[in-house]
């Protein structure tokens, strides 16, 4: 076990050493505890919010599709393009890369980039001429001295030359598989005109040029350690935009490139090809007439034998995984002018070899029709396929695609992942956040996920250019409501007033109100039992802009007005960047005052102790928010704890946040660390922070959801008075108590690399003789990996102990967390 406990017997006089000088410089034993843990059971110093326990879901890693929902085809609505070109000297990582005419296209991506093979640039002179053919979207532009990429928006280190077009900026900044800004100037510049775009290279130095300029625009020295080599790139953060004349200049030589034409296919990319026999095939993407969305796949047929069609194997290419005697159920939208036979769709073999359920589909007319389908595996395979083919000749349209489980695969029925569903509510979770940087992509709107969600438009989402509205807010909400969880989402903080009102009113309004009856046309005829709606997200991360600042206190506002003119019970959350220094804070919060139940402040805890810090944060919060407004009655609210890490270093660091937030939990309303879900091996933007992992057949928990799972499993509503003094100050400890005082908690993260024996002392409370331990425990870099066979190789330890009394010494073992639970005697 990772705690021991022993009767307290030292002498009078170690107590007082250690009272007075934090610590005992011995060895640990018996009689020599080397650290103290004080509890007074009589002092209440705050209240804790039974929302504390929380977690966040935003799409980053496709949480939800390939995840949460149990659809199990991506690429279901044929938007994506066909694959990439292979371009010559060039690797892409992400993104849809087209050359025509020695000019490189990409269409809108979270950070898709194209690498360079060669040179390794130290010292050079880069230039390329950039072209947006729209202001929507968000930036592009240039990535020097690139090391380490991979697939994902921060994935790489390098730094980041781009330009805005719908801010009119020029944007330098560094990533270290995370983003720095450092710099941002304005310049002037049209659409659809070439733009020409000059870095030079000079030790740590770095001189950004615009359309042949003399003077710099940007003129920026590195003195925290400074990226000196690296490849050339060229990126998209969810920009439509060409390049051409890519030139780099080094004192040895010059590269130049004109990007060499390649063969494209013309399948959507995430579907494959299917062609057996001597029929030919050929497929188009057609944007003539689809059923939804801007694309439908188009499969042709000569005349001959075999069968020609498309087949679908999920998110990443995972497989479809399929059971024996396990039931499917589908539909896929289908047309025909010319087809002269039926439709086949199928569960597959990886390679096609095997067929393990089949059925035809008839009377394909030439408008669109939606085609129902079930299919009964009679093998388990969890690398299957899901296929779509023709045997007889004709011209065959596909669109809308959706396959999924049925039965006790589905939790409470939803259409969602019964093994996730079930693994969020064994987290013991109390409160979920539904948002993100998701919500910041222009087409973000509620009112596109309602209704028939066949006919939800695709847009382009901010982490994923194709995204769909299969899964929204109110599929969340319905998930939220059926595992008891209570729920918040985010909405854009660009929603019109009118929209906004309208959403009150189709969360909460009665039958009698258009949006209220809409609602119950929906399968909801009762209200939502929702509170919290956050306004926007990270409003303003980009940088100090007054001006920005200002507009989103404004559509904060506004929107606020709107939603409390038809409820004024909802909660609205602040998502405006949190910048202390900022003169712009108090302009904010002068706006949403009195509107505002909670600004939401993220934070990061990575960090083994970075309670310390996140402590000071909240506690700097709390007394500007008391210096502007004395009576302000708004709160703090955690709606991302954020890192990069899924072990027990990450758990530790979560375990002292929750004690830096207990401790403020009057003002404090909810703690949420992100990620609730990450795939397995498809981190696609370097966030690699999941608390539940998972695979298309499989689940399973990383350290940080235990840490959760064991603070949840106590969770009582009354902090208690306490003291703590150990060697490094490396314990970190937290007393709480239920209502009737008949149940104390202690929780206790030790920090350090060493055990320590603490004396325990309960002023106050005489506990009964046996007192449940719960604890976490291993070295810093401990996951858990199902690759490895060791899904439970971090996973928490139980036990009922004997309790000799109210002062006793317990021993924690290096980098551990422990939560002690006590019954009153």
């Amino acid at each position: 076990m990772n705690s021991s406990f022993r009767m307290l017997s030292y002498c009078a006089g170690a107590l007082a050493a250690l009272s007075t000088s934090g610590c005992v410089q011995t060895a640990v034993g018996a009689d020599s505890p080397d650290s103290r843990i004080t509890v007074t059971a009589g002092q209440v110093t705050n209240t804790i919010s039974p929302l504390m326990y929380g977690s966040c879901i935003e799409d980053v890693n496709h949480e939800i599709y390939g995840g949460l929902y149990d659809q199990r085809l991506f690429g279901e609505s044929f938007e994506e393009p066909a694959a990439s070109d292979k371009i010559s000297g060039w690797t892409t990582y992400g993104g849809a890369w087209h050359v025509s005419n020695s000019v490189c296209h990409v269409s809108a991506d979270a950070g898709g980039k194209m690498v360079r093979d060669t040179p390794d640039i130290g010292d050079a002179t880069i230039s390329a001429d950039i072209l947006f053919p729209n202001n929507r979207g968000d930036n592009a532009g240039l990535l020097v001295r690139v090391q380490n990429p991979g697939v994902g928006a921060d994935n790489f280190d390098g730094y980041e030359i781009s330009i805005s077009p719908s801010r009119q900026r020029l944007i330098l900044g560094k990533h270290m598989h995370d983003w720095h800004p450092i710099q941002d100037v304005p310049i002037a510049m049209q659409p659809s005109q070439w733009i020409r775009l000059r870095v030079q290279l000079a030790g740590a130095r770095i001189r950004v040029f615009i359309d042949g300029a003399d003077q710099p625009a940007i003129d920026y020295t590195d003195s925290d350690r400074p990226l000196l080599s690296g490849q050339l790139a060229v990126r998209t953060w969810n920009s439509d935009v060409a390049f051409s004349n890519v030139l780099i200049v080094t004192k040895d030589a010059d590269y130049g490139d004109q990007f060499s034409t390649a063969h494209s296919t013309s399948i959507s990319s995430l579907w494959d090809p299917i062609s057996t026999g001597t029929a030919p095939a050929s497929y188009e993407i057609d944007p003539n007439m689809p059923y939804n969305g801007k694309f439908s796949q188009v499969i042709q047929r000569g005349s001959g034998s075999g069968h020609v069609g498309i087949a679908n194997r999920g998110l990443a290419r995972w497989g479809v995984p399929v059971k024996n005697g396990q039931a499917m159920k589908g539909r896929i939208y289908l047309r025909s002018s010319n087809l002269q036979g039926p439709v086949t769709v199928a569960l597959q073999s990886a390679d096609g070899s095997q067929t393990y359920a089949s059925q035809r589909l008839s009377r394909i007319t030439g408008s669109w029709a939606k085609y129902a389908f079930s299919l009964t595996s009679n093998a388990t395979d969890p690398d299957a396929r899901f296929a779509v083919w023709i045997d007889s000749p004709g011209t065959l349209h596909v669109d809308q695609a959706v396959l999924m489980d049925t039965g006790a695969a589905l939790f409470h029925g939803l259409p969602i992942r019964a093994d996730i569903g079930n693994a969020i509510v064994a987290e013991g979770i109390t409160f979920l956040r539904y948002g993100g940087t998701m919500v910041n992509a222009p087409d973000y709107r509620w009112k596109h996920m309602v209704g028939d969600p066949d006919k939800r438009p695709p847009y382009n989402g901010h982490w994923y250019p194709y995204s769909t509205d299969g899964f929204g807010i109110f599929d969340f909400l319905n998930f939220c409501e059926a595992a008891h969880i209570q729920s918040a989402f985010a909405i854009n903080c660009e929603e019109t007033d009118q929209d906004a009102a309208d959403l009150a009113d189709y969360l909460t309004g009665s039958k009698a109100t258009v949006w209220g009856r809409k609602r119950a046309e929906d399968g909801h005829p009762v209200p939502y039992h929702v509170q919290y709606i956050e306004i926007g997200n990270e409003e303003v991360i980009w940088g100090d802009n007054a001006v920005d600042y200002a507009h989103y206190a404004a559509r904060f506002k506004a929107i606020a007005l709107a939603i409390h003119s038809r409820n004024p019970n909802l909660k609205l959350v602040c998502a405006a960047w949190w910048v202390p220094q900022s003169l712009s804070m108090k302009t904010v919060f002068d706006a949403v005052n009195g509107q505002a139940a909670a600004w939401d402040l993220h934070v990061n805890s990575d960090d083994v102790r970075a309670g310390d810090g996140i402590d000071q944060q909240i506690t700097q919060m709390q007394g500007m928010f008391k210096q502007w407004d004395p009576n302000t009655s708004m709160k703090a609210i955690i709606f991302e704890e954020n890192g990069g890490l899924h072990n027990l270093q990450r758990a530790l660091g979560h375990a002292t946040t929750l004690n830096a937030t207990l401790r403020h939990g009057d003002f404090v309303l909810a703690d949420c660390p992100a990620n609730c879900l990450q795939p397995d091996g498809h981190n696609d933007n370097g966030w690699d922070q999941g608390q539940i992992f998972f695979t298309p057949s499989q689940v399973w928990e990383q350290p940080p959801y235990y840490a959760q799972q064991m603070a949840s499993s106590v969770s009582l509503p009354l902090r208690l008075g306490s003291s703590v003094a150990s060697p490094g100050e490396d314990l970190d400890a937290m007393a709480t108590a239920s209502l009737d005082g008949k149940t104390l908690v202690l929780s206790v993260v030790n920090r350090g690399d060493h055990e320590h024996a603490a004396a325990i002392d309960l002023q106050g409370f005489t506990p009964s003789s046996q007192a449940t331990v719960q604890s976490l425990a291993g070295g810093l870099n401990d996951t858990n990996t199902q690759d490895a066979g060791a899904p439970h190789q971090v996973a928490l330890q139980r036990t009922v102990q004997a309790i000799p009394g109210g002062q006793f010494v317990q021993t924690f073992a290096p980098y551990s967390d422990t939560v002690i639970q006590f019954a009153r005697n």
